[in-house]
């Protein structure tokens, strides 16, 4: 293929000035003419270039060529203001002296301790040995107690050796250990729990009556417990060494166990009555501690031959006098008495539970005068 040759175009020269005018002029074009073709015709013939559309996807050439290293990249440093994080720290292990505890479970309430059914009977001023006293004691025989608590005046009418034991021992030997008299057989344990009364202490400062029994403690007042019961015996009457005030040494030591103790039912008796509307000895200053307040649950006492069950600091006292002695009778009535009795003899019978505790006098002969019930 030929390629065209362009020229400017220039003004035509004047005749006698264009080339090949002439002989001459004519061969100088001739011998143009045959150049260009000689240079034309020297030339290989070049292809038009094709367009092929890319279809695979176009792989980049590696922008670093192989074997020269690379430089990782260094991370952007924080500003100048702002310190470098540092890495947290492994976490190591605890030592064992001061690991957190562990949360223990809750503990499950404990149930109440269950406490066996307890019975006892309760009588006073009993040991005058005759008629009015076997019926008493044949009327607690056939409840079939568990033991015998007494309110004092255990042998009429002056607690001597020769009298002590058919004044006691006669209708309540079996209750009793060591028995030593010679009415029967005594008890394998002792069952039987009574307290100083004035009439008690008539002999030798009440020698027989020691020698009698064995008891607790000192044996003047004492403590014992059975079932859900906690009993504390006292001797409220003058001469008491540990002395029968509030403040004396006797009261503290009853405060300090009433404290202590944990059981249902805490009973406090004695011979002397704190309360009472007795027209004989009445209300006794001396013996009016404050029984409920050192936790005392209920309050027994004699002196007076009369039943009475009077409502006090908001616990019970009562007056249980009419075990056989001669009976008294009523003077004026206390604000706090609730219930009055002295037409016949009898005794209390005490039942109680960890739940409840029931105070009932009884007549000889079986008739229920009073009831009385406490509850947890």
């Amino acid at each position: 293929m030929f390629h065209r040759l362009l020229t400017p175009q220039r003004k035509p020269l004047p005749p006698q000035s264009r080339p090949g005018s002439g002989q001459a002029g004519r061969a100088w074009l001739a011998a143009a003419l045959l150049g260009l073709l000689a240079l034309a015709c020297s030339r290989e013939p070049q292809p038009w270039p094709t367009y092929t559309p890319i279809i695979s996807p176009v792989t980049l050439p590696a922008l670093i060529p192989t074997g020269v290293s690379t430089l990782q990249a260094s991370p952007t440093p924080p500003p100048a203001n702002t310190p470098a994080p540092s890495s947290a720290p492994e976490p190591s292990a605890t030592p064992a002296d001061t690991l957190l505890p562990e949360a223990s479970p809750t503990p499950e309430p404990s149930p109440a301790p269950e406490y066996p059914y307890t019975s006892f009977a309760v009588i006073g001023d009993y040991g005058s040995a005759d008629q009015n006293a076997e019926n008493v004691a044949n009327l607690i025989h056939s409840w079939n107690v568990d033991f015998i608590i007494t309110t004092g005046d255990n042998n009429y009418p002056l607690g001597e050796y020769e009298t002590i034991d058919d004044a006691i021992g006669e209708n309540y030997h079996s209750y009793i250990y060591p028995y030593q008299g010679h009415h029967g057989e005594g008890s394998s344990y002792n069952r039987f729990f009574p307290c100083l009364g004035n009439h008690d202490l008539y002999t030798d400062n009440g020698q027989p009556y020691f020698d009698y029994f064995q008891l607790p403690g000192n044996e003047r007042y004492y403590e014992f417990t059975w079932g859900p019961l906690h009993f504390f015996a006292l001797n409220n009457n003058t001469g008491e060494p540990d002395g029968i005030g509030a403040s004396s040494i006797q009261a503290a030591w009853l405060q300090e166990r009433l404290a202590a103790s944990t059981l249902p039912w805490k009973i406090v008796y004695m011979h002397v009555a704190p309360l009472s509307s007795g027209s004989t000895y009445g209300s006794t200053d001396w013996a009016q501690w404050p029984y409920a307040e050192w936790g005392a649950s209920a309050v027994l006492a004699g002196h007076e031959h009369v039943y009475e069950r009077l409502d006090f600091n908001g616990i019970p006292y009562f007056v249980n006098g009419l075990g056989g002695g001669t009976r008294y009778a009523f003077g004026d009535t206390l604000p706090w008495s609730m219930e009055r009795y002295y037409a016949q003899h009898g005794a209390m019978l005490v039942e109680a539970t960890g739940e409840y505790i029931s105070f009932q006098f009884i007549a000889w002969y079986g008739e229920v005068i009073d009831t009385y019930v406490m509850y947890k």
